[in-house]
This record gives C-alpha cells, sequence and structure tokens, in this order.
C-alpha cells in the first residue's frame, strides 16, 4: 500500500491568514491551480481510490490532483468521505474564522501561542477539540485504513487539512513530540507514506510541487 496524503489547496480564510477549523470554506482560484499543478505532478501516480475529509476544500483539492491520473489511466477514481479526517474542531471560535492577530477569545496571546509552540498543552474551548482528541480520530482511521485486507495492494490519495494530517502522521515523525515539525504543512503538500504488512513509513514529507513563494503560508505564533 502507497498512500499520498495532501493538504487541501489555498482558500480566501488561509489567504487572510484565519483559523477556519470546521468552517467550510471553499478553494479560492489560487487553491484551484495549485491542486491543478499537483495533479499534473502526480500524473504518472495510478491511483486507485481518493479518501477525503467532508469538507469542501479537501474534496475538491482531492478530486482536482487526482484527476490527471484518472485521465491517464482511462478511468473514474472513487471517492469516499471520512469524517474522522476533518480539521480541528475550534468549537465556538470555529464559526468565527477567527484571525489570530486581532485574537479575542478570553486566552490572550501567550496562551494562543501554545497551539504553534506546545499544542499539546494548547488550551482550547471546551466545545472544540485538544491536539490529543485529533491525533487519536486520525489514528483510528489510518490504523483501520492500513489493516483493511481490500487496500493492501491499492494507492490511495488521502486529501485533509493541516492539522489533521500532522495529527494523522504524528506517531510516524522521528520525534512525535514536534507536532508541527516545524511549521504547518503548505496547501497542496503530499507526504508519502509506504505500508508493508501493516507496518506504515514515512517515505517523502511536505513535498511541494509549485514555487513555494506563491502559497499564503501565513501560520505561525503571534507576535506582540
Amino acid at each position: 500500500m502507497r498512500l499520498y496524503i495532501i493538504r487541501h489547496g489555498e482558500t480566501r480564510l488561509n489567504q487572510e491568514g484565519r483559523l477556519q477549523g470546521q468552517v467550510d470554506e471553499p478553494l479560492n482560484e489560487k487553491g484551484r491551480e495549485l491542486a491543478i499543478v499537483t495533479g499534473e505532478a502526480l500524473k504518472d501516480i495510478p491511483f486507485d481510490l481518493v479518501i477525503t475529509s467532508p469538507l469542501c476544500r479537501a474534496k475538491e483539492t482531492g478530486i482536482l490532483a487526482s484527476r490527471a491520473s484518472a485521465e491517464k489511466q482511462g478511468k473514474e477514481i472513487p471517492v469516499l468521505e471520512d469524517k474522522r479526517i476533518i480539521e480541528i474542531d475550534w468549537g465556538k471560535w470555529d464559526c468565527q474564522g477567527i484571525l489570530p492577530s486581532n485574537f479575542s477569545v478570553p486566552i490572550g496571546i501567550e496562551a494562543f501561542n501554545l497551539f504553534y509552540t506546545n499544542p499539546f498543552d494548547f488550551e482550547y474551548d471546551p466545545d472544540g477539540e485538544s491536539i490529543m482528541d485529533v491525533v487519536i480520530r486520525t489514528g483510528d482511521f489510518f490504523q483501520e485504513l492500513i489493516h483493511n485486507p481490500e487496500y493492501q495492494d491499492k494507492t490511495i490519495l488521502i486529501s485533509t487539512h493541516g492539522c489533521a494530517m500532522r495529527a494523522m502522521l504524528n506517531p510516524l515523525y522521528e520525534d512525535p513530540t514536534d507536532f508541527w515539525q516545524k511549521r504547518v504543512p503548505g496547501n497542496c503538500a503530499v507526504s508519502i507514506v509506504d505500508v508493508e504488512g501493516g507496518v506504515p513509513e514515512i517515505v517523502e514529507k511536505d513535498v511541494i510541487f509549485y514555487d513555494e513563494s506563491l502559497s499564503s503560508n501565513v501560520y505561525g505564533p503571534i507576535e506582540d
């Protein structure tokens, strides 16, 4: 089994540096372009299946990024949704499309910055999810997938989100305590995982198939 795990393309909220969580924001024009360019780079990959978060930005990315492969193979690639790989739930903050530089929730900048500097200690909204909650649910998806006997010889594209991607792959990283692996993965960044006998191994991490200056990857700690 080989897995290609992709973060969705850019959205308006990404461009503005807002935290969108489970807000169902679509790709913007650049986001679609990045997904298409990435798909062209992956056209020789014979995808058997696309599994996507139910949010539209991930679904559209998965479809666009697999289109060139489908055309080359001359077949339609099935698309499945799985809510376990949806983005982190920000709780009451989710619907605000929060702009961190104008952060108004009652935890303050120093406490918010833990989301990037020490996310396992981040004080999340009680109605939302912790980082560990996301690690557990994405891990449940991942373990079920890699042990599914029907998929052992398949090549699968998984279209998800920045935090969900890091959470899913967290147990596979050389240093799992570094949740973000130094940075939030860029839009349409691809990580490749090989699975043999139910044992997964990352063989490529955060590969970008376009000029990285085109990405508005502005997420990180807020400076006073």
